[in-house]
């Protein structure tokens, strides 16, 4: 496997088994069976449980299709897929109410707290995935990238574009389909470029005014209509900085969950270096050689924090900083 495709949420293997999705009979089945195993999703926080053994701490809890804490689903468990040991399902139970928590934390980068429900063992909480998404294997890590992504597309598109009808959840949770017209509406997908942008012995980072004091990252942003991947690099790395690129080329994508994005990493040469920053896309940008970088990380600077583990900015930087990007 090439290193650029062990990125998180880079895939476990799952066979997401698209042909039963249409078959109710043996999604019903399957379901019902002792070996089904239904993830609990609470407003984006997948259920977590400690790992004794392994190499892993911790791990997604699975429950069965009765579980009384389903009582708080509004919806049908959606499908995942199928594993070595059986069917895998994950139903949202977002209706519970849950423990107080400041509303604009939860969710959040700064979303540290975790809930537990009165009917599960106490050792087992809900927890916000970006704190938790480098602890977890593979095989987890695609399950709830999937389940999330999902149940956002279902919180947000509730509605028919075409009519304005309330529509109704088919295909075992992959499609939402309006009864007053018939159109069929999919999960969608938004492509963001980021992009590791070298010139030299330097890198190009920047900030956002609501990340971490100190925490730098890569320049990303949303692709536009009509627009190739290698224009859109060119563009936003001009827009937020004012730095020309030129040669523009692909390492590694990512699915982001948050709500619902493709991360797509390149990299590019910068054909300039001064920098003129858009106060109103970013808060501030600089160039950052390979040794400071190292030295940064090492010494856990708090002056330059690395962009968090687990997301594709961490996984280029790293690979660009030991030369194992391919």
């Amino acid at each position: 496997m090439r290193a650029a495709e062990q990125v998180t949420f880079g895939g476990g293997g799952l066979d997401r088994a698209t042909h039963l999705r249409k078959d109710t009979d043996a999604l019903a089945a399957m379901l019902a069976s002792p070996t089904a195993r239904i993830l609990p999703v609470w407003r984006g926080k997948p259920l977590i449980a400690p790992q004794p053994t392994g190499k892993q701490d911790i791990g997604l809890a699975f429950l069965a299709a009765d579980h009384m804490v389903f009582a708080d689903a509004n919806e049908a468990a959606v499908f995942l897929g199928l594993d070595g040991q059986g069917p895998i399902f994950a139903r949202d139970i977002s209706a519970w109410s849950g423990p107080d928590t400041p509303a604009a934390d939860l969710g959040s980068l700064i979303d540290q707290s975790e809930q537990r429900h009165p009917a599960l063992p106490q050792t087992q909480y809900f927890a916000e995935l970006r704190h938790i998404m480098a602890r977890l294997t593979p095989a987890e890590a695609e399950l709830i990238v999937m389940a999330q992504g999902l149940f956002a597309w279902h919180r947000f598109h509730r509605f028919c574009a075409n009519c304005g009808h309330l529509t109704e959840i088919t295909q075992a949770g992959w499609q939402r389909t309006c009864p007053a017209c018939n159109r069929q509406h999919f999960p969608r997908t938004d492509p963001v470029v980021i992009m590791l942008i070298t010139k030299g012995n330097k890198l190009l980072i920047g900030r956002s005014p609501n990340w971490l004091e100190g925490m730098y990252s890569l320049l990303a942003g949303f692709m536009e209509p009509g627009e190739t991947v290698e224009a859109a690099v060119r563009r936003e790395v001009y827009e937020e900085t004012q730095v020309r690129v030129g040669a523009v080329g692909y390492l590694a994508s990512q699915p982001w969950p948050f709500p619902s994005s493709l991360m797509i990493g390149c990299w590019g040469h910068a054909t300039s270096d001064e920098i003129t920053i858009d106060e109103v896309e970013i808060e501030d940008a600089k160039w950052v050689t390979r040794e400071e970088l190292t030295d940064s990380w090492a010494n856990q600077s708090s002056v330059l924090i690395a962009a968090r583990k687990g997301a594709i900015a961490h996984f280029l930087i790293k690979n660009w900083l030991s030369d194992t990007l391919s």
